[in-house]
């Protein structure tokens, strides 16, 4: 290790960064993984020089590790961190090397100058690189922050006068080579975000998003750990691309001895290209460490919470009517809807798709952000004062990116319609993606939700994407490639609309769950996970989405009896139980509903409320049971108090008793008493252990037991769950002042 080496040490939140730059000026990621504590000047120095790579067989002469940018130039065989062009093909191979580092930690900034060894608590590294002779310069910000997090972002500068084609900016972090197996997420419309495995090899693990949406295959968090990995246990490193349009990410293990994480977006040729002195930003890039995927979940929800954006537990239940009425919106049974949701306790009243313009169904009318005088003559009023009579919000459905070919908008401005050609685009529900990147298109949008958000008391949008965005081009472009400038334009609007109607909620919606990623925590405050809302599949969806999204940000609504995606049947208990974990919402219609099943949904209602407190701030529990038809799904409040567990039964296994339920999460050294909870209807099928007791008051154990020898799982039939209560007592008196979890009130 030469003499003038610089290196900086971040740590906290339970998370280490060591950072160095060596003499051939390449910014290296030393280490990245859990909290290394203090170490002092003489220790990291040892720790760079214990991971220095020595020359082996037949290696270049030099050997230089590779750097958060990886560049040819090193000798690195794996992506390139930059790839792009002059109009004469030079400078496509940069060799960008350090200029500065500095490491601000709350507003104080240190200089890390060659020689210098650096530690500091959290904050954010700045590494200056610059190429003089290819004309480019770059800066990589890396942020140690809320849950231990590192938040890595890059920018590229052309400091020439001659344009600079990009063709490709990645980041990429080292992870060890242990680490031998991949979990990722895959999907389809309906069915998104569950898990694949894959067997680390060399090359590359690549996962490429074209969709110019987030998309419902999006790998979610790529993750690398040590085989078998699960929920509870086992190291692993992970990383998610925080971007909503196109975008890459990838996991390479090279026989040199490298392996890498690394993404970014995805462009299409001639997408970015920089004019003398503009920059290129790409998107953010969440790496994450874990034991199990459940703490690696506790440290990005820990981010996703302290954003100034999002929101607070206090989650209001929610009516959507379109499962409800579709197209049909006939103002007294409209009315009807919002008489019956209030009597239920529903808090806030969503009219979906239909509204505007010459919407009757979905072939015309999107662009045409007016109330429709053939539907609603007296424009949105009787519906909007009859219910904030009732006490409840109001919310609206827009889709602001997309117009129909058939509307007013489209045939007074058929260049507003993106296009890489003279043609449109395939067409998809029959709609195009309306140019945002347009400042004329952009701000028609923006003043026609302005007038509806004005005029009315919206406090929430439905904000949808019902297409795939490709054969984007901008017409005023000449059709150049425009998916990144348009998403970001998109954003861009949402920003406005809340910065000018303050206390507005957005909820992101893209065909169900095709565009939830950890940009769009910036912009929205709810995700609409699936358009399936039937509770079997609805299990799975929420758990891979509470990989990167909180629980309060994901809507769960309760379905009607026969699901209109699937065709399945299942009672109140199981749909709204499942609705439980996350925002909790309804969508079916309720003016047919039996008073008995709305008595029931009333009273699922009530215990949401009593406990959303907990279920929407803990820290999420999952884990499989048994032959793995069954599944246990918690939440344990932060000072480990208390805890809700539901144990959910999807199928019909080959085990009759599905063995133990081991409930993580707690304090091991603490007493609690667990029991099962019983809201509304009993569970079908159930045959109770011992340990529910007379009258369910359960038993008592200690975190610790609960954790490793666990309680005997009870037997439900197949499509049922089975609520489970622990809360901290004092075990000499059994004495406890939680609150009672079915909201009324404590003797």
């Amino acid at each position: 290790m030469s003499a003038d080496e610089r290196i900086l040490h971040m740590h906290g939140e339970g998370t280490s960064v060591l950072l160095g730059v060596g003499s051939a000026g390449v910014a290296q990621v030393h280490y990245w993984g859990p909290e290394l504590g203090t170490l002092g000047e003489a220790a990291m120095a040892d720790l760079v020089r214990s991971v220095r790579r020595m020359k082996v067989d037949n290696d270049p002469d030099v050997v230089v590790d590779p750097g958060i940018l990886p560049g040819a130039w090193t000798g690195w065989t794996g992506r390139p961190g930059v790839t792009g062009r002059r109009r004469d093909g030079t400078a496509w191979s940069p060799r960008l090397t350090t200029t500065g580092l500095r490491v601000d930690t709350e507003g104080s900034v240190t200089e890390v100058f060659p020689g210098n060894r650096v530690e500091t608590g959290a904050g954010t590294a700045v590494i200056e690189l610059a190429d003089t002779g290819a004309c480019l310069s770059a800066t990589i910000f890396l942020t140690l922050g809320a849950g231990g997090t590192l938040r890595v972002r890059a920018t590229l500068t052309n400091t020439g006068e001659e344009p600079y084609d990009l063709d490709e900016f990645t980041v990429a972090l080292p992870v060890p080579l242990e680490l031998d197996e991949i979990l990722d997420a895959t999907g389809r419309w309906g069915r998104e975000r569950f898990p694949q495995r894959t067997e680390v090899t060399f090359g590359a693990h690549l996962r490429e998003g074209r969709h110019g949406r987030t998309g419902f295959d999006h790998p979610t968090l790529m993750a690398v750990g040590r085989r078998g990995f699960d929920f509870a246990s086992g190291a692993l490193r992970a990383l998610h691309v925080a971007g909503s349009a196109n975008h890459r990410t990838y996991l390479e293990r090279l026989p040199e001895g490298h392996q890498v994480l690394g993404g970014g977006e995805l462009l299409h040729p001639g997408e970015v290209r920089l004019g003398a002195g503009e920059t290129y930003e790409g998107p953010t890039l969440h790496f994450v460490h874990g034991d199990g995927l459940d703490e690696a979940a506790h440290r990005v929800h820990a981010w996703v919470r302290s954003l100034p954006s999002a929101p607070g537990p206090d989650r209001p239940v929610t009516l959507n009517v379109w499962e409800a009425v579709h197209f049909d919106h006939s103002l007294p049974k409209l009315l009807a809807l919002a008489d019956a949701a209030a009597r239920i306790g529903v808090e806030r009243y969503v009219l979906d798709d239909g509204w505007f313009g010459a919407r009757r169904d979905d072939t015309a009318g999107l662009g045409d952000w007016i109330v429709a005088p053939d539907a609603w003559p007296e424009g949105l009023h009787p519906l909007t004062e009859h219910v904030t009579a009732l006490g409840m919000q109001f919310g609206l459905w827009f889709e602001p990116e997309m117009i129909n070919p058939d509307s007013d908008t489209a045939r007074a401005h058929p260049e507003w319609m993106l296009s890489a050609r003279d043609e449109l685009p395939l067409p998809w529900r029959h709609q195009q993606a309306i140019d945002l990147t347009n400042p004329e298109a952009w701000e028609h949008v923006r003043s026609q939700m302005d007038a509806i958000l004005t005029e009315y008391p919206v406090s929430y949008i439905k904000w949808d994407h019902n297409r795939d965005v490709f054969d984007a081009g901008a017409s005023r472009d000449g059709g150049r490639a425009a998916v990144g400038r348009q998403t970001r334009a998109a954003l861009a609007l949402m920003d406005r609309l809340r910065a000018d109607h303050p206390g507005l909620e957005i909820e992101s919606c893209s065909s169900g769950g095709g565009r939830i990623d950890l940009e769009m925590v910036r912009h929205a405050q709810r995700f609409w996970a699936s358009d399936c809302i039937d509770p079997h599949e609805r299990h799975s969806i929420v758990r891979g989405t509470e990989q990167i999204i909180p629980l309060e940000m994901i809507g769960t609504h309760v379905a009607s009896g026969r699901n209109q995606t699937t065709g399945r049947l299942h009672d109140c208990s199981f749909r709204a139980c499942t609705a439980l974990w996350g925002h909790m919402g309804i969508e079916w219609d309720l003016t047919c509903e039996s008073r008995e099943d709305l008595d029931e949904l009333a009273q699922w209602i009530t215990f949401y409320k009593a406990n959303r407190g907990l279920l929407l701030t803990g820290d999420v529990v999952r884990d499989r049971v048994g032959d793995g038809t069954a599944w246990i799904h918690g939440v344990v409040s932060g000072d480990r108090s208390r805890a809700l567990y539901e144990l959910s039964i999807l199928e019909r296994g080959p085990l009759t008793v599905q063995g133990r339920l081991r409930l993580r999460g707690l304090d091991p050294a603490v007493t609690y008493r667990v029991r099962p909870l019983r809201v509304g209807s009993e569970p079908s099928g159930l045959v109770a252990p011992p340990w529910f007791g007379e009258g369910n008051e359960g038993v008592s154990s200690t975190g610790a037991q609960l954790a490793a020898v666990g309680l005997t799982a009870p037997v439900l039939h197949p499509d049922q769950s089975l609520l489970i209560e622990a809360f901290r007592i004092d075990p000499a008196t059994e004495h406890t002042t939680a609150p009672d979890p079915i909201g009324r009130e404590k003797p």
